[in-house]
């Protein structure tokens, strides 16, 4: 497959061009790749109105991905949620019968209808900025058992329950969510498409998905839009990512698109970072879904020696493992500092789970390393309770999302915060969900989970 931006690149930086532009390091080495990192010189393409080398890019990777178009992001699915929203936004009629999924029937701007978005309540934090960016309301989907900070396992009846009677400019879940959950994408979409109501999915942590045997992948199952943090699931530098529209959605979604990303995108995005998603074509397109598939038979092989070694495991999507530490006899915290004994590092660990993210680019040697780790780890009893308090549910809403954002606002300990309302979400990433969403009421419960994600201060809005 071919590599429009990097051959360019390469070529510009091979050329001994003198420099009389950006960047000031003008291809000098500081760090090492400064000869291939430039700016949208001639030639180079521009990301925002792309209609060469990045265009020819982003068309190898809609073919590979299965959709309408894809198009990169140079700040993350950050980026890209932002721009799905905004999307979805100016599909919303926001009469009773709505524009629907091929909407464009009509905006909301001048309608007096204020869009809502039917969300689980998993969301990143980029997701409640983009709402106050957007001025969107939130209605929240809880889990029916409960559940974890990181998880909202919500199935295709509790979407369609929320949906009767209002509504809304788009339905908005996380999956995979941070722990591997894989939510009914198929069932949801099918639901939401009856209800002709979008569906936006944040795939950050599922990039991969399409390259299964049998794709996972959200636009192959029916999602309007989705995001994928390419950088987290493949060789990709950080802050690379996609937005992916679906070939059997309206075309005026990818028409709007580039306007939707450069709203709220740098005018200086990394060429570095659209290298390493051009590279990245290649790559998937030779022999990558034999690379994924034996390493997802190392990751069940690895599970299973953690299971008969006593260790719980959560089932989750292929390429996490995850591990229940607080089942096993350790929090998560603890067991994640052991491992780093064995030269191991972990993507996130808490009370109660570990969670280690795997791609083929992993070594034999890190398998062999995780496979050392936890034979000579002992299981020991659990450390579970009933009482244990991960998720929150009902959260009293206040004011909107964007009020609380852009009100006036106090730092003040967590302890005094009981009775005050929600500024800025406060929560580190990972996981960057937010505990208590900007505009709710702080309870007791609340404080608790502060406390035990080390959150010693929160932003209340000023009475």
């Amino acid at each position: 497959m071919k590599t429009p931006i990097y051959d360019f690149v390469k070529r510009y930086a091979a050329s001994d061009v003198s420099r009389f532009h950006m960047p000031g390091h003008k291809g000098e080495s500081f760090l090492g790749c400064e000869a291939l990192d430039i700016t949208e010189i001639d030639g180079a393409d521009v990301l925002y109105s792309a209609d060469g080398i990045i265009e020819e890019s982003e068309r190898n990777a809609s073919a590979l991905f299965g959709s309408a178009h894809t198009f990169y992001s140079a700040e993350g699915s950050s980026l890209a949620i932002k721009a799905m929203l905004a999307l979805a936004v100016k599909g919303f009629k926001g009469d009773k019968g709505g524009a629907g999924v091929n909407g464009f029937k009509g905006d909301n701007c001048g309608s007096g209808v204020k869009p809502v978005v039917l969300a689980g309540r998993n969301a990143h934090k980029a997701f409640i900025y983009a709402c106050a960016l957007l001025d969107i309301d939130v209605k929240w989907l809880y889990p029916q058992n409960g559940g974890h900070l990181c998880s909202c396992l919500i199935s295709p009846a509790d979407v369609e329950k929320a949906l009767c009677g209002e509504n809304f400019c788009a339905v908005y879940i996380t999956s995979p969510d941070y722990l591997g959950n894989i939510a009914d994408i198929g069932g949801i979409a099918k639901v939401c498409k009856a209800k002709n109501v979008p569906l936006l999915v944040d795939n950050a942590h599922g990039a991969y998905l399409s390259f299964l045997p049998s794709s996972l992948h959200p636009i192959a199952l029916g999602a309007d839009m989705c995001c994928d943090s390419a950088h987290k699931t493949l060789p990709v530098l950080t802050g690379g990512a996609y937005l992916h529209i679906s070939p059997a959605t309206d075309e005026r979604y990818v028409s709007g698109a580039r306007n939707a990303l450069s709203l709220f995108a740098s005018t200086s995005p990394s060429y570095l970072i659209l290298q390493s998603l051009d590279l990245c074509n290649r790559y998937l397109a030779d022999g990558y879904k034999e690379k994924l598939s034996a390493c997802v038979k190392r990751v069940e092989e690895l599970k299973a020696v953690l299971n008969e070694k006593g260790f719980v495991t959560e089932p989750s999507e292929p390429l996490k493992l995850t591990v229940n530490a607080a089942k096993s006899g350790y929090t998560g915290k603890e067991l994640a500092e052991k491992l780093r004994a064995y030269n191991i590092e972990c993507e996130f660990a808490d009370d109660t789970f570990l969670v280690l993210m795997i791609s083929p680019a992993n070594r034999i040697i890190d398998f062999d390393r995780l496979r050392q780790a936890f034979s000579e780890l002992p299981v020991r009893t659990s450390l579970m309770s009933e009482n244990d308090t991960f998720f929150l549910d009902n959260c009293e809403q206040c004011m909107t999302v964007r009020e609380a954002i852009f009100g006036e606002s106090e730092m003040v300990a967590v302890e005094n915060a009981v009775g005050r309302i929600c500024g800025t979400p406060t929560v580190s990433c990972p996981p960057a969900i937010p505990i208590v969403v900007s505009g709710e009421r702080i309870s007791e419960k609340a404080v608790k989970l502060f406390k035990k994600y080390g959150i010693d201060k929160i932003s209340v809005v000023l009475e």
